[in-house]
């Protein structure tokens, strides 16, 4: 069976039975769990699908905007690995904005316990992995808090991001394009990542190679804003090269 033949069986079992996984399908198709992977890499290029841990949804069971349980479970092992990496950008003593994101929140579960940084979040999820850190200087931007994504948002937030020069922020994002730019549904949480870039000194954007081509709604950058793009092995040789021409160094995971 050709690669878009089986491509297209899965396709139709997603769709059939609401979600397929890697290891079944390795063995109805008699291939490798590493061939099934890059089978759902594509359809999840193509957008028809969603990448959970394990296997995949088909892309109309996620609606626009999936809500934070169900984006955390999306390409959940890379973003392990993203978060790890971005470990070594943390600077040794000084100051952090972490975006609101899953990828984000996984780099704030893996903070050092001796860290002493002063860290700025708007994000719920990121400050509760946070305040039990004795050494760090915690400060929760306030605002409307989205229900989707746990993270105020508008004049509140906006205003303090205004207030401050972070040495460094780790920013999330829903896609990244090399023509389309950094995107992500909301207009709201679109402005916030735009004050967060111009509240720091340097831009690192933590993003899987999945969310590479993706475009959303609100642009709220290019790739020009970032400094470094920490992201994992599924973003090929061509593409990685591409975005360095951009300005953005590329780290894969």
């Amino acid at each position: 069976m050709f690669a878009a033949e089986r491509q297209q069986e899965i396709l139709r079992l997603a769709h059939e039975s609401g979600r397929v996984d890697v290891l079944s399908l390795a063995d109805e198709f008699q291939v490798t769990a590493e061939t099934v992977r890059r089978d759902l890499k594509a359809l999840d290029r193509a957008g028809l699908v969603r990448r959970v841990h394990g296997g995949a949804i088909p892309a109309g069971h996620l609606g626009f905007e999936p809500d934070l349980a169900e984006r955390d479970t999306l390409a959940a092992d890379e973003k392990d690995l993203i978060a790890r990496a971005a470990l070594a950008e943390l600077p040794a003593d000084g100051s952090v904005i972490l975006d609101a994101g899953t990828t984000s929140a996984r780099l704030a579960a893996v903070f050092p316990v001796e860290s002493t940084l002063t860290v700025v979040t708007h994000a719920l999820p990121i400050a509760a992995r946070l305040a039990d850190h004795p050494g760090i200087a915690l400060h929760l931007v306030g605002g409307r808090v989205r229900h989707r994504t746990r993270a105020a948002v508008d004049a509140w937030a906006l205003r303090a991001l205004g207030e401050i020069k972070a040495d460094v922020v780790f920013l999330a994002t829903n896609g990244f394009a090399l023509h389309g730019g950094l995107t992500t549904p909301d207009l709201a949480e679109a402005a916030v990542k735009q004050a967060a870039v111009r509240a720091a000194r340097r831009v690192v954007l933590l993003a899987d190679s999945a969310k590479f081509g993706q475009q959303h709604f609100a642009r709220f950058g290019d790739l020009s804003d970032v400094d470094l793009l920490i992201t994992d092995s599924g973003l090929s040789d061509e593409d990685a090269r591409a975005v360095e021409a951009q300005g953005p160094e590329v780290v894969r995971a």
